[in-house]
């Protein structure tokens, strides 16, 4: 069968030739952060200002290429392979120890609790987490050990982006994750919520053990932000300009907020410097965001096959994400469908061959590589070692994922 992704999409990996200012303040080199609600005023702008960035570059790194090369000599002179088995190395045992953590005597509560830690997962956010911690502490002590804290950070932030996901498929009436159906497809919605509200709370429990009163405050955030962001999700800007700066929080607060956090929680733990901490957590979310844009792009590109989930969910759910909003700019019909969250018959179809014969795609795609651009050049100011070099290689491989 022919490949289902668009041949441009496949990015070579690729370095910042050289530090430029960027759009996020003054004398600041990346992309635009999440605005916060006393940015009302830049808030106008906002659309132009990102479009702006795009369109200047619109193919600066857009080529093809056969695969992401997952061995190579690293910047810090230590040869590694591939930085998920860099990263497995102190996750043996992960999913094993995650089901430990939901101590269940019922036994249909203890199946839906357990029913995506199956290991079949890609496990991206504790692979982040605990090379992240190793690149901190070698920063730091030049120790290359993973405290046992901070493997319990990489449970805890697989639990709650777990939690998120099942609680998720109730709001969307989902029916597929992963290959397979829905844990409100097989128990219904209301056990369900209960599954996810059990995992939260074991992550909850894991974290209190963990005993550091900041990094209980730290990943406390990540919860609240996610319940912010399923909010802003369900609400939608008339003015365009607004509505990219909507998209782009919801964005963080619904997916980035989680590696950010968890990032800065472990740093906490291996290094006292609050340059490190600010340096872990702007890491985590840049890559965040730009790996929710890219999951945004790949509901355009993929097949349902290769997602494990259907595609066009998005705008099956009434949302316009990145490649619609830049599609917009190109056809404003759009902007009705938009409004009316592609409620009427053939909106969906509509919107989606918009979406194609437009570059939102492609320009998502590059506001996605400005976003790890900025987490490359973060994590380059840590001290050099091979996990910090599979941390950048990871950025990379963000963008090239098709699944």
């Amino acid at each position: 069968m022919a490949s289902c992704r668009w041949p441009w999409r496949r990015c070579c990996s690729w370095r910042p030739a050289a530090r430029s200012p960027g759009p996020a303040s003054p004398g600041r080199a990346g992309p635009p952060g999440p605005p916060s609600a006393a940015d009302a005023g830049a808030q106008m702008s906002y659309f132009n200002l990102v479009k702006s960035l795009t369109s200047a570059f619109p193919n600066r790194f857009h080529h093809t290429t056969s695969a992401v090369c997952c061995c190579s000599k690293t910047q810090s002179g230590e040869k590694y392979t591939d930085p998920f088995k860099l990263g497995w190395r102190d996750l043996n045992g992960l999913y094993e120890d995650i089901r430990k953590e939901l101590l269940i005597s019922t036994t249909e509560l203890k199946e839906m609790s357990e029913y995506y830690f199956d290991g079949k997962g890609k496990a991206f956010r504790p692979i982040i987490v605990v090379l992240m911690a190793r690149a901190c502490n070698i920063h730091h002590s030049n120790s290359r050990d993973v405290q046992a804290s901070q493997r319990s950070i990489a449970l805890i932030a697989e639990m709650i982006h777990t939690a998120s996901l099942v609680h998720d498929d109730v709001i969307d009436d989902a029916s597929s994750r992963r290959g397979k159906h829905t844990v409100n497809k097989i128990w219904g919605e209301k056990k369900a919520v209960l599954a996810g509200d059990l995992i939260l709370s074991a992550a909850s429990m894991a974290l209190a053990r963990i005993g550091n009163t900041t990094v209980i405050s730290i990943l406390t955030q990540v919860i609240e932000d996610l319940v912010r962001g399923e909010f802003l999700q369900l609400g939608s800007k008339e003015n365009e300009n607004e509505r990219f700066a909507h998209y782009l929080e919801k964005t963080f607060k619904k997916t980035a907020s989680l590696i950010a956090n968890s990032c800065k929680a472990v740093s906490v733990l291996g290094c006292p410097d609050p340059v490190v901490h600010e340096i872990a957590y702007q890491y985590g979310k840049n890559v965040g965001i730009a790996f929710q844009l890219i999951d945004d792009v790949l509901d355009f590109t993929s097949c349902s096959d290769q997602m494990g989930k259907p595609t066009s969910a998005d705008l099956k759910l009434g949302l316009a994400t990145g490649p619609v909003l830049f599609a917009c700019q190109q056809f404003p019909e759009m902007n009705a469908m938009i409004m009316r969250r592609f409620s009427l018959p053939g909106d969906v179809d509509r919107a989606r061959q918009y979406v194609l014969q437009s570059d939102g795609v492609q320009q998502t795609t590059y506001l996605a590589q400005r976003y790890c651009h900025e987490a490359i050049r973060e994590i380059s100011k840590l001290r050099p070692s091979a996990e910090r070099d599979a941390l950048i290689q990871l950025s990379e491989i963000v963008l090239t994922r098709d699944k």
